[in-house]
């Protein structure tokens, strides 16, 4: 199976550099590209990509305004294999990257990451076994997000003490193997558990979960 790729960014250079190295791996191929938000919604919405590199500041429409429509397309279509979006940015610590996450996109990554760490990125934001840059997405949102003060919601009350103790690890970012290896467990036992606890906090993915944590001080 390939991974389709659609790349908004407003720099061609930075794009043609993006689209040899992905275009490079027998199960990666760039669909569509980009150089403002706009574009990247009609691209989007005209390729159905399975992943999207979405550059947070560009002219005419940011990066965040498109992935805030492109979500919502995603919400009313109920559509479960919507592109997972990964924001684009040259900042470790980007209040944007962090606001973009908690609207729905998938991760973040800096704009100059190795190119072997892009490629393993994108194909584990496809995957949903693990958190980008776990360590480097805790620190983002212990940076740019208050004190939790949100009550913790019903919902996750439902969890069995085992869901409560898996999510507790996904929450600290350890993937699939790493929850696995802790626990004794299988991977494919570890992604069942996942799965049920996302579907009963109606959460769209694992970094939505590390979102979660923080906003109900459970990280």
């Amino acid at each position: 199976m390939v991974i389709r790729v659609v790349l908004a960014d407003d720099q061609a250079l930075f794009r043609a550099g993006i689209r040899m190295v992905i275009d490079s791996q027998p199960d990666l191929e760039v669909v569509g590209e980009a150089s403002n938000g706009r574009e990247a919604i009609d691209v989007v919405r005209a390729t159905a990509p399975d992943v999207v590199l979405m550059d947070i500041r560009m002219p005419l429409m940011d990066g965040l305004t498109a992935t805030a429509e492109l979500l919502r397309d995603a919400e009313l279509l109920r559509d479960a294999d919507a592109p997972r979006i990964v924001m684009l940015t040259t900042f470790d610590l980007d209040e944007a990257a962090a606001r973009a996450i908690r609207q729905g996109a998938s991760g973040f990554l800096l704009k100059d990451a190795d190119p072997e760490f892009l490629l393993a990125a994108i194909r584990t934001v496809h995957s949903g076994s693990a958190v980008i840059a776990a360590s480097a997405t805790r620190d983002l949102f212990a940076q740019t997000m208050d004190a939790a003060t949100e009550p913790v919601p019903d919902s996750y009350g439902e969890l069995t003490e085992r869901e409560r103790e898996i999510f507790a690890l996904a929450a600290r970012g350890l993937s699939n193997a790493e929850i696995a290896a802790r626990e004794y467990l299988s991977e494919a036992t570890v992604k069942t558990h996942i799965s049920r606890i996302l579907t009963k906090l109606a959460l769209r993915d694992r970094v939505q979960l590390v979102v979660f944590a923080f906003e109900h001080g459970l990280a």
